[in-house]
């Protein structure tokens, strides 16, 4: 039977985005300086107030009230009609010392013993829908926000627009649970309060939403033009204005959109949050190694998709189990408690295995805070950081490690597919 299924995302301006993209900005920082650094920390952004807070180990001294206000202005908010403006916004720093009785159960002599940083299950998931082995939904959710923040940095064709904005993608999947068509669109956007009439100033965001956005969107991804029909429900700017937005509309906390983080809906989440935890926390790196295991399984044949689990206790190396649900889609005559063991065989999932197998002791992490954690784009980078005292480092680092396809050949040779 035909369903529907739908999937939201964030932009970068969204307070929640906010406060991810500082917390794993001061995470780069740290990891630039020291790559052994161990670093929980969580961020509140609201009404002209940012506050840092959580637990650090590290050799290194961070200036961590210029790294959030540069991470505010790249984000766009430098205006003081904002009523959280970089330059002008009051910045607390409540960071401390790592706990040392978690901190024990962590490091070890032999770093394959390495202890997990927390317990907790961890989910990954993949399958065929996107190139990019993403769900649908939240594939387009995204890709609607990164391309009304280049029209908003652009200036041009939309010229009112503010950073705060969310999407909403509503897909009718038919009976062999293939999308078809798009159900309903939701964009709620940022503006200026650029007209007294608020009828008048909603029609023109509708009207442009509706003939420059998506039009762009259908032109620059012609794979999904097929998906775009005449009878879409659009529904922009539902609450009829939007001129109260970003930190002061709503305060932003680390970790309260771990669901855009992930897939959407998808497959399933363990409940740990990513942004500003060091690899070291399997809440995060787990999760990616997880992916990572999902996507080359069915990127091998393997299925069409498929659901990974892993569990780990606090301070143990070895983790609980994994667990494997390939939702029937199996194109091997073997049970998923069967497929799970020999997944088992390929990939090393103690905490320090999966660090080294994604490289994750790098500055990669920024990339991620805003659009997604998975199905992003796998390239090699220099980035630039700055101490204190003005002295910069040049540092060359591969991102989303765990979107690679490197395991694809592996899991073949495993499950003897051709």
């Amino acid at each position: 039977m035909a369903y529907l299924f739908t999937s939201e995302s964030v932009s970068e301006g969204h307070p929640d985005k906010v406060a991810d993209q500082i917390s794993d900005a001061l995470i780069d920082n740290f990891l630039a300086f020291d790559a052994q650094s161990k670093v929980a920390c969580e961020t509140l952004v609201t009404t002209g107030q940012v506050v840092l807070a959580g637990e650090v180990k590290s050799k290194t001294y961070l200036d961590v009230q210029k790294i959030a206000r540069d991470v505010i202005v790249r984000i766009g908010y430098t205006k003081s009609e904002y009523m959280f403006e970089a330059n002008s916004c009051g910045i607390l720093s409540a960071i401390h010392e790592q706990s040392a009785d978690i901190n024990r159960g962590v490091e070890r002599k032999n770093k394959m013993d390495q202890g997990a940083g927390d317990q907790g299950m961890m989910f990954g998931y993949a399958c065929n829908e996107t190139d990019d082995y993403m769900p649908l939904p939240l594939d387009l959710a995204h890709k609607l926000l990164i391309e009304l923040a280049a029209i908003r940095r652009e200036n041009k064709e939309i010229k009112y627009l503010r950073p705060d904005s969310k999407s909403q993608v509503t897909l009718e999947y038919d009976d062999n649970n293939k999308p078809v068509r798009i159900d309903a669109i939701v964009i709620s956007t940022q503006h200026d309060d650029f007209d007294k009439n608020d009828n008048k100033m909603l029609a023109k965001i509708k009207k442009d939403i509706i003939d420059i956005l998506i039009p762009r969107v259908m032109k620059k991804y012609p794979k999904y033009k097929h998906l775009f029909n005449n009878n879409i429900q659009y529904h922009i700017n539902p609450t009829g204005k939007f001129v109260i937005g970003g930190p002061h509309g709503d305060t932003g906390v680390t970790g309260r959109k771990i669901i855009v983080d992930t897939y959407g809906g998808k497959g399933a989440h363990g409940g740990g949050a990513f942004s500003g935890k060091d690899p070291s926390k399997v809440d995060r790196s787990a999760a990616y190694a997880t992916r990572h295991i999902a996507k080359n399984m069915v990127a091998a044949g393997l299925c069409d998709e498929v659901l990974v689990q892993v569990s780990y206790a606090i301070g143990v190396a070895k983790p609980m189990g994994i667990f494997v649900d390939t939702n029937g889609t199996a194109k091997v005559n073997m049970t998923d408690g069967e497929i799970a063991k020999k997944i088992e065989s390929i990939f090393d999932m103690r905490p320090y295995a999966i660090e080294q197998r994604l490289k994750l002791r790098n500055p990669i992490y920024s990339e991620t805070a805003s659009y997604g954690h998975m199905g992003r784009k796998n390239e090699t980078v220099t980035k630039t950081f700055s101490t204190p005292d003005g002295k910069t480092k040049n540092v060359k680092v591969e991102l989303f490690t765990w979107e690679k396809l490197d395991y694809v050949s592996k899991v073949k040779k495993a499950f003897g597919l051709k």
